[in-house]
């Protein structure tokens, strides 16, 4: 009986997600993308780049409950803010790691902002862009150079 109601306490506190959470050892960081020290990362795809928030970063804000999404068409300086993530511990700016212009807005995220939680590399995107200078990928950070950063 006790270990019963000590499992529904636990669960009423989400100290389930707790040990989950703790139980992670490392981030997933994949190849083939570039990462900037705010924990956003970009991935090249033709003319375009496609933006999200790393799994470093999904998991420090625990469970993401809603993004304030930019319009398509926006124009971003290097580093210009453009969401708002909000969790159930924090709310936190989304930086654009380069200039230019937005492209298309992952539209699913205003009804399953968790996404961002579930698959951050995929259907968790946030934007993409058009930059005005597509050489400048190459100065964001490797998979290599993230994992440093982050200490793993």
């Amino acid at each position: 009986m006790y270990s019963f109601l000590a499992v529904i306490a636990l669960e009423r506190f989400d100290c389930f997600d707790y040990l989950r959470r703790a139980a992670r050892i490392m981030s997933e960081v994949p190849e083939g993308l570039y990462y900037t020290k705010e924990h956003e990362w970009i991935r090249v795809e033709g003319d375009e780049v496609v933006i999200g928030i790393t799994d470093h970063a999904q998991d420090a804000l625990t469970d993401i409950v809603y993004i304030e999404l930019p319009e398509v068409g926006m124009t971003c300086e290097d580093m210009g803010e453009f969401a708002v993530v909000e969790s159930v511990k924090s709310a936190s700016p989304i930086f654009a790691p380069l200039a230019g212009e937005i492209t298309a807005v992952n539209d699913e995220l205003e009804d399953t902002p968790e996404l961002m939680n579930q698959e951050p590399y995929g259907s968790g995107w946030i934007i993409k862009m058009k930059l005005d200078d597509a050489s400048a990928v190459s100065s964001l950070m490797s998979p290599a150079d993230y994992k440093a950063e982050i200490g793993e």
